[in-house]
């Protein structure tokens, strides 16, 4: 896998939102589309800030771009400004020139025995756009992507986890309780994009910043490839995946 070190966030920030260019440009030249999966949290916001720059500057155009996001708790309103569809909204949508229908967050308000099928639906989607030219991710601290929470499953069946429910690790509700205003308050169910999804991706992205992140790094990087750490799945797919990591993420790195 390509690893690249910044020396601070900002400038992660900033080169990862220039890669996203980049994918947007040769794929609506190739293809009349850009197909993007997006990350949400605290590590993308610069990212989209400046994605957000870019547009406003006339060098960059959504019109031709479909976005497909990672994740949403469930259950949980679109309204509610804890979603993942309230972020994107209020980080990216509302900014650009997307069209409002290209614009996909997995719906938290479907009844729960329809989630299956609406999860299902959602990775149809992707495939009949032509599958994601770029997948964004972070990190989280227990090495998820998405909400593709830790286990113990054999590795073939992690590889082949669809779009699904899941409910949240431990370590993933402490980092959320500011959001919700306690840790006993944050949802602790979700949807999120399936390990086979994200890999299935043309090109993968995954951006760490921060001390927090640096042991889950170094263990996604170069341990073995195991459910107990979803990024280490990554490997898998290693031609196709750049890690952006500022220096204090990159710090447990050989």
């Amino acid at each position: 896998m390509s690893v690249l070190v910044f020396e601070d966030q900002a400038t992660a920030s900033r080169a990862a939102a220039s890669h996203i260019q980049s994918t947007i440009r040769i794929a609506v030249a190739n293809r009349h589309r850009a197909v993007l999966g997006l990350a949400t949290g605290a590590t993308p916001r610069r990212v989209y800030a400046h994605l957000v720059e870019l547009h406003r500057a006339g060098q960059l155009s959504f019109r031709e771009v479909i976005t497909y996001n990672l994740d949403e708790y469930y259950p949980i309103q679109p309204l509610d400004p804890r979603s993942y569809r309230a972020y994107m909204h209020d980080l990216l949508f509302s900014h650009v020139n997307i069209p409002p229908h290209q614009a996909h967050v997995l719906d938290g308000t479907v009844p729960e025995k329809f989630a299956d099928q609406h999860c299902a639906q959602f990775d149809r989607w992707i495939a009949e756009d032509g599958g994601l030219d770029l997948q964004l991710l972070g990190i989280g601290r227990n090495g998820h992507i998405g909400f593709n929470e830790p286990g113990d499953l054999p590795l073939a069946e992690a590889l082949a986890l669809p779009t699904r429910f899941v409910e949240l690790d431990t370590i993933t509700r402490r980092d959320a309780a500011r959001d919700f205003g306690g840790e006993d308050r944050v949802i602790s169910g979700a949807l999120t994009l399936g390990i086979a999804s994200i890999l299935a991706a043309r090109s993968i992205l995954i951006l760490a910043t921060g001390a927090r992140k640096a042991e889950a790094v170094a263990r996604a990087l170069g341990g073995p490839m195991t459910y107990r750490l979803p990024a280490s799945l990554l490997q898998s797919a290693a031609s196709r995946v750049i890690w952006m990591l500022d220096l204090p993420a990159a710090a447990g790195l050989p």
